[in-house]
């Protein structure tokens, strides 16, 4: 049984091989293998914890290959549906050297094509956290799907996480995104938004009073990752900044689903002593931030998502780098 599920989108991303070039203007693009809740399901097996994915795929060559990408990193694919007659969702990615990207996304039923009755009770029970992103509730059965998993989880005592991945193109109508989006603070247990998107979703730059926001409807470690300036992070007993780091950046697809994976390792191995994310100190928080903070800023060195997340051994030895330059 893994102990962390990821349930959402996996798809192809075909990454333009030229920066801060539109869409259009890109001479060539290179195949990744992607989908946010699919990166951090292999990242958090790079990282030393077993994962599975509840998702689906087209049956299609682009879905046999994904589908042997994710058993390829040991990542549980029993739960990951082939869908008859449907092609694999691609997501088109424009990069920029500032870090942001421009998506266009090509499929035929939603990105995530889950229903409820694709929810297993007893698989999601047995597991020790749930993942999700907001992709999977723009679509009724998928935001149906995702729900009950949800509930599921927060009825079994999972570590419920939860990444609100805004990308615009994908919503009719501005302000469902965003009502959409904050239903899905619904029995989470931590959340990562990124800086980008915090305003959007919470209606203020402050990091202090959106937190508080979420802590009040019932999140219990908030946190906002902030690219190279670090992350910043709240619970209803501490809060603080993290730096972050400074490395040779390629590309920025995948380093906050990264960041999640870490944040996800590191809280469950506090949860084995009996400690829940609100319970943590300011000190076990920071050493727990600083770690994701790493493994984004080490994903960002490579292009693709999967391809560039870092192993545990990596991060290791990365920290103790920069301890002994300290």
């Amino acid at each position: 049984m893994p102990e962390v599920i990821c349930l959402g989108e996996l798809l192809i991303d075909f990454c333009s091989s030229d920066a801060d070039v539109s869409l259009g203007e890109a001479s060539a693009f290179t195949k990744s293998p992607g989908g946010a809740p699919a990166n951090v399901a292999v990242a958090v097996r790079r990282l030393g914890r077993s994962a599975g994915f509840i998702g689906a795929v087209g049956d299609d060559p682009f879905g046999e290959f994904l589908a042997g990408v994710l058993a390829s990193e040991g990542v549980e694919t029993t739960d990951l549906a082939r869908l008859s007659g449907m092609r694999t969702p691609l997501a088109f990615v424009a990069r920029r050297s500032d870090g942001t990207c421009d998506f266009s996304f090509y499929h035929d039923a939603g990105l995530v094509g889950l229903k409820a009755d694709d929810i297993d009770e007893t698989y999601l029970a047995g597991a020790s956290a749930l993942h999700f992103g907001s992709i999977s509730r723009i679509d009724p059965a998928a935001r149906a799907a995702t729900d009950k998993a949800r509930r599921i989880a927060a009825k079994a005592g999972l570590i419920v996480s939860y990444d609100p991945n805004y990308r615009q193109r994908l919503w009719d109508d501005e302000n469902e995104a965003r009502r959409r989006i904050r239903e899905g603070f619904e029995r989470t247990t931590v959340t990562k938004i990124s800086q980008d998107e915090w305003a959007f979703i919470l209606g203020t730059e402050d990091f202090s009073g959106g937190a508080r926001q979420l802590l009040d409807a019932g999140v219990r470690l908030v946190v906002r990752s902030e690219g190279a300036d670090g992350a910043s992070f709240a619970t209803a007993a501490a809060a603080g900044h993290v730096n972050g780091f400074s490395v040779d950046s390629v590309e920025f697809t995948g380093a906050g689903d990264a960041f999640d994976a870490s944040l996800l390792v590191d809280l469950l191995s506090f949860g084995t002593d009996g400690a829940g994310p609100n319970e943590l100190d300011e000190s076990q928080l920071r050493r727990i931030i600083r770690r994701a903070n790493a493994v984004g800023a080490l994903t960002t060195r490579f292009a693709g998502a999967i391809p560039a997340l870092p192993t545990r051994d990596q991060v290791d030895a990365f920290l103790a780098d920069d301890e002994q330059r300290r």
